[in-house]
Formats: structure tokens, sequence, C-alpha cells
């Protein structure tokens, strides 16, 4: 386990704030920043909350490994005084926030989790990560992911590998695993994370909490490693509630003038709205299109569609009989664009990656038709989904097939099968291909005492749908208002 990285030099500052200030490491975004915004709480006072919990649970966790702890409180000071002189507050405001280490953050360490990156200082923010600013949120800390963001486990040879807060001998995912684990922790009430598969959602199911991928293009990428394959990547918040992510996503969204494929105004609707007062219309699919899955988590799936179903959802089982292999598809696309970039930028340092770079420049370049069959293959998905969504509003799943798996696994067993490691994608990446909006919402608790997620999928710039309904279900099937006992 490696230590924190402060930026600037700057030691941690101790204070008796923990024991003083009981569970604000805990509170959500929104609450805190309304109880900034009264002045029931100082900004000094949740900032200096936040790192004293980290000063308490990170080193078992290893899931900071940048921290801004001076400037943070600086920050904190600076908001205090906005609201005692009565300033214009934005929905953040004094509010603390992390962010993954593949985003820029500018004066400010960004690895990206290679010794390719080690010491790199970006001179610009991300998008994400100035939209975050501008709302009035104070940047916190940077968190853990794999090399490139290219694995579903963080761990790197920079900053060493993130145990998941439920069990410290099980992963908390990747490539947003870091972030999930920080957020699960409550080492940051809200956090900003990205997904190319997998890596919001995924982590967010591994570790209790939500976080949104929504439909491509809706947040601008501008500023994330690689840029390369910026076709796939989606930039997204994640917290502990949906209400959170939902402020979250209300930031981030709306074309910056940069990202080409962030083309959506900040108001896009879907194509057809639902006539007023009409039942949302869900089906749901576990085994029949994920398999092999989890018992636990299917029934989990299943009662949460029980649940829509109470609340006034039509609800009907569904089977996806042209999903096809997603993942192979996604995989194929995905690493036949970032296979030449990380070729050409580890050329003569390839003894410094981890296994994940390694593996990368390890692959052989696609052929032609196979990439070019993978592009019609991923059109098809497309044209599937947007049959799909002719009938229905929303489509129900697991997020993963299983609960966090231990680290380092490569082969699992699930509901008696073998599988490879990649199993641990199928449900998430048929979403990755078509740009579908997808939210990861925390549900379930396993008999193994671990988090189930359920994940909502919408039409394109339907994301309103699944928040809503997201926030109607979360905790309900038996997570409640558990925390990591850590």
């Amino acid at each position: 386990m490696t230590t924190i990285t402060v930026s600037n030099n700057e030691k941690i500052p101790a204070s008796n704030a923990l024991t003083n200030t009981g569970a604000i490491y805990y509170k959500d975004a929104t609450e805190l920043a309304a109880l900034i915004r009264t002045r029931e709480l100082s900004s000094r006072e949740v900032v200096q909350a936040h790192l004293d919990r980290i000063g308490a649970v990170n080193p078992q966790i290893n899931a900071v490994v940048t921290l801004m702890a001076n400037d943070a409180l600086r920050s904190a000071d600076a908001a205090d005084k906005a609201v005692a002189d009565g300033a214009a507050l934005g929905p953040l405001h004094g509010v603390p926030f992390s962010i993954k280490d593949a985003l820029d953050t500018a004066g400010v360490l960004t690895q990206r989790g290679s010794r390719l990156f080690a010491g790199n200082i970006p001179e610009k923010d991300a998008t994400a990560v100035a939209r975050f600013k501008a709302a009035g949120g104070i940047p916190l800390m940077k968190s853990n992911l794999p090399e490139f963001s290219g694995w579903t486990e963080s761990d790197n040879r920079v900053t060493g590998r993130t145990n998941n807060p439920w069990n410290l001998e099980r992963t908390p995912g990747g490539s947003s695993g870091g972030e999930s684990a920080a957020l699960a922790a409550g080492m940051s009430p809200i956090g900003i994370g990205s997904d190319v598969m997998i890596s919001v959602r995924g982590p967010a199911a591994f570790t209790g909490i939500a976080a949104l991928k929504a439909t491509h293009g809706r947040v601008p990428y501008t500023g994330h490693y690689p840029s390369i394959i910026s076709h796939w990547w989606h930039v997204g918040p994640m917290a502990r509630t949906v209400g959170d992510v939902a402020l979250g996503y209300s930031i981030l969204k709306g074309p910056d003038g940069i990202d080409g494929y962030a083309i959506h105004s900040r108001d896009a609707e879907p194509d057809r709205a639902r006539i007023a007062h009409q039942p949302i219309r869900v089906g749901w699919v576990s085994d029949a299109a994920f398999g092999p899955v989890d018992p636990e988590i299917t029934a989990t799936v299943a009662a949460a569609a029980a649940r829509l179903a109470g609340l006034g959802c039509v609800v009907e089982e569904v089977t996806l009989p042209f999903l096809g292999d997603p993942f192979g598809t996604l995989a194929t696309l995905v690493y036949g664009e970032i296979v030449p970039s990380i070729k050409a930028l580890a050329a003569g340092r390839e003894g410094e990656l981890h296994a994940v770079g390694a593996g990368i420049i390890g692959m052989s370049d696609p052929s032609f038709v196979g990439f070019a069959a993978a592009h019609a293959q991923a059109e098809t998905l497309r044209s599937a989904f947007a049959g799909y969504f002719q009938k229905y509003d929303v489509l129900l799943t697991p997020v993963n097939p299983m609960t966090a798996t231990p680290h380092g696994a490569l082969e699992l067993v699930v509901n008696g099968v073998k599988v490879p490691w990649t199993h641990v994608l199928a449900a998430t990446s048929p979403f990755n291909l078509t740009g579908l909006p997808a939210l990861s919402v925390p549900y379930g608790f396993s008999s193994e005492k671990l988090p189930i997620g359920i994940q909502l999928v919408a039409k394109w710039l339907d994301e309103a749908t699944i928040l809503r309904l997201g926030a109607m279900l979360e905790r309900r099937g038996g997570l409640d208002d558990r925390h990591p006992v850590i």
C-alpha cells in the first residue's frame, strides 16, 4: 500500500473534528450544501471532517492518491466568507468533492495510474472538474484507478491497490474503483468518475453507491485520458445517493465547445416523450440475457421489478435475444483504437508498465475486416435497442453478475459456472457500445454482507426517467442505511 501524495508537499492538518462533528462525512452533498448555505455548518467544518475521515480509514483502503488538504481548507474559508457576505452561491457551494485521477486538475498531480505519467501536473482542469468548481465545489482529493483506466480492478505501479471498504479482501472494481471506495467509506460526499465498459456503474454496485453513465455526449469528455477512445468514454457523477448523482449530472451536462461529441443542449429531451400520466413501461432481465448471474442478484433484480410494479409501472420480464456479444464487440473497437497509441507512448519504457499496460501493448492490432465487423455489430445493437424502446421506457438489469470479487481473480464461479473475469462486464458494456444512459442504483445486501446494485437503462437523452425511478428504489432492497464497517 502506498502513502497519500499531498498537493504542493503540504501536511494534512489535524484536528478533533471527527469526534466533534459525528457523521458529517456521511451526509449527502445536497444536505451539506443546504447546511452550509444556512450557516448550520461551516464549509471548514465539512472539509475538516472529511480530512479526518481520510486520515482514519484511507490507510486500510488506499483510495486517495493526491490530497489537496490545505488548498481545500483555504477554499472552505473563502466559501464561508461568501456565505457571510450574502454572495450568490452555487449548488455545491462549500462542499468538497473527489476526482478520478484520469481527469486533469490544474496544478495538481494527475498520474493516470501509470509510471509513464509519474509527476504529471496539468495546466488546465478537465471540463467536468471546472464545472464542479464553478458550482462552488471544493476539490479535495484525486482517487485511485488502474493504469490507463484499463481494468476492472483499481491497481497500478504508482499508487498501489485499492481495497473495498465492505471487505478489504475484495476489490471495489475499476476503473473508478478508488472513487467508489472513497465515497462509500465517507471520505468524500460526491465525485467525478468515468466509464468505458463498466467503470462508474460496476464500482458503484461493488461498494453500495450510485453512479450515472449518461447518454454519450451529454457530459463533455474534455481533459480525460486517454482521449483517443472518446467515442466510447463517458464522464459521470458518483455519490452515495441518486439525488446527489442527479445534482452532479445537472452541473456536468451540456456542451463545452471543445468535445465534438458533446453536442446535446443541456435541456435536450428524448425523441418521443411519454403521454402525461401514462405508466412507465419497464422490461427486466437477468440470467436470460447476462447469465450466469448470482442467484441473489437475480432475486434482487426481480424484487426491484416487483417494487416498480407496486409503484404503478407496467412491468414485464424480457429476454433481449438481439444482444449478441457486446463485450467482445466493444473490446475489439476500444482496444483496436487504443493499442497503437499506448504502444507509441510506452516505446522504450515498456518495463515500467503494470500488467494492465503490458497486456495492452501485447495485443495484436485487429484486422480491418474484424474492426469493420465490430462497427457493424455495434450499429445493429443500437438499432435493436431503438426498437426495444419503442415498446418500453426502461430496462432493469443487474449491474454486475456477481458481488465484489476477490482481488486479482481471473476466473470466477457464478451460479456454479466457471467464467473468466471479463464476465463482470456482461451487463454494462452493451450500454457503452450503444451510448444509452444507464444508472447504477444501490439496492440490496447479500448473504456475504456485500452490496448489490441494480441497473436502470433508458432511451437516449432520457436520464430524467431513470433518475426518478432510481430515487424511488435506492436502498429499498435490503441495503437500507448500512455503511461499511471500517
